[in-house]
């Protein structure tokens, strides 16, 4: 491994791991490394297959690591802090990339290399991404690819494990207090995220259900903690909010089926003609 690649990957990790520690820094830091990783073969590394002159006629295969363990755990810890910077930094399609490029890492080469502390963690987040998308059905599809018995035993999987099954509960009240439970601070990006989308689906619900409602049983439904959110909410949705009164109002959107004209007319010529046509058929 040259040195400035070892060098650069120990303070990329200690500025991702600083308390304080600068967006820009760590993301110009990854530029560089992202870099330099290419041009030494290791952002996208895949086995080498060489075959022995000797011993039998036709030679014998086998698989060599493209590069040394070391080189390729220093890799998989740049890919893992640009997958966990991303969430920080709200970029979800550079959390995507990264994820892709670390496929190879924690499937590929995952019987070579020292296991991750982050490897669960980012599996949960991916998990957790889907499940914010309301990809459901991409959802069980990674979760059934996943060993049964790491699903089970591992706080990061069962996290998401739970909510999908809330979810399909209806149980958002439990969503919600996923929030303080989460077992990463990167962890409640995705779930704000999904309960963006649970308030989205109460307030069609309130919409239809309601001309009206106090402000706090608004708040309450919404699972907002203060008035200013949902003030904030309903004039996203369109409502509007009464100060005086403290009532949230609903535009009706239902249509007017009373002014609705009908063309009695045609109907009927329809009607007697789809009798002519029976007659002629018996």
């Amino acid at each position: 491994m040259a040195a400035h690649l070892k060098e650069a990957h120990a303070e990329l990790l200690r500025t991702f791991q600083s308390n304080s520690s600068d967006t820009t820094s760590v993301r110009s830091q990854l530029t560089k490394l992202k870099i330099a990783l290419t041009e030494a073969g290791l952002l996208v590394p895949s086995f080498s297959v060489t075959t022995s002159a000797g011993g039998t006629s036709d030679g014998a295969s086998r698989a060599q690591l493209p590069a040394d363990v070391e080189s390729l755990v220093m890799a998989r810890d740049v890919l893992e802090v640009g997958a966990l910077f991303s969430i920080r930094v709200k970029d979800i399609n550079s959390f995507d990339r990264y994820m892709n490029l670390l496929k190879a890492f924690y499937n590929d080469f995952s019987s070579q290399l020292p296991p991750s502390t982050n490897h669960e963690p980012l599996l949960g987040l991916s998990l957790l991404r889907l499940l914010s998308s309301n990809a459901i059905a991409s959802f069980h599809t990674a979760l059934e690819a996943l060993p049964s018995d790491l699903v089970q035993k591992s706080p990061y999987l069962q996290h998401p494990v739970n909510l999908e099954r809330w979810l399909m509960e209806g149980s958002y009240s439990k969503v919600w207090r996923a929030q303080k439970e989460a077992p990463r601070e990167e962890y409640k990006f995705f779930v704000d995220s999904l309960m963006g989308t649970i308030r989205h689906e109460i307030a069609s619900c309130e919409e239809k259900a309601y001309d009206s409602l106090p402000l706090r049983d608004a708040a309450m439904l919404l699972f907002f903690d203060n008035a200013q959110d949902v003030m904030n909410f309903a004039n996203e949705r369109g409502w509007i909010i009464n100060p005086t009164t403290q009532t949230v109002h609903f535009p009706n959107a239902a249509p007017d089926y009373s002014k609705t004209e009908i063309p009695k007319k045609s109907i009927i010529a329809l009607n007697l003609q789809f009798a002519k046509e029976l007659e002629s058929i018996v």
